[in-house]
């Protein structure tokens, strides 16, 4: 029993002398979420820390009238897009220019009307919440 009433007081006594001196693991630890917020990753985990924004910018424009989260309406469900799509720096400027340009052709021969006036770092958020649909 006292051995098990030992082992946390030591951790805790290690991590105290840790934190006083100043171990430089917090700087490493910022880094490496820094790192990992930024680096483009096939499971999307790039995508879903900024969802939030694209959701935002995607509600102030007129997507809903084409598309759902999860059901097809004239043109694919952001879901459809996120399984067709994986989260690469490549797919998300593809798909940013084809929320600016419009298109045709890779889902139907309904056409997506372009969205000039939406700005390319938009386009990218939005890009980046769709493909988080899962």
């Amino acid at each position: 029993m006292k051995k098990l009433i030992w082992a946390p007081a030591m951790i805790c006594a290690v991590m105290f002398a840790l934190a006083a001196c100043g171990g430089g693991g917090e700087e490493k630890k910022t880094e490496e979420k820094k790192e990992e917020a930024t680096a483009p990753a096939a499971d999307n985990s790039m995508v879903v820390a900024v969802a939030g924004k694209g959701k935002e910018l995607i509600a102030g424009q007129d997507c809903a009238t084409c598309h759902k989260e999860t059901e097809k309406v004239i043109g694919p469900s952001f879901k459809e897009i996120a399984a067709k799509y994986p989260a690469t720096d490549a797919n998300i400027a593809t798909l940013a220019d084809k929320i600016i340009k419009g298109g045709s052709g890779n889902w139907g021969e309904i056409p997506m009307a372009p969205h000039a006036g939406v700005p390319k770092e938009d386009a990218v958020e939005m890009v980046k919440y769709i493909l988080s649909v899962k």
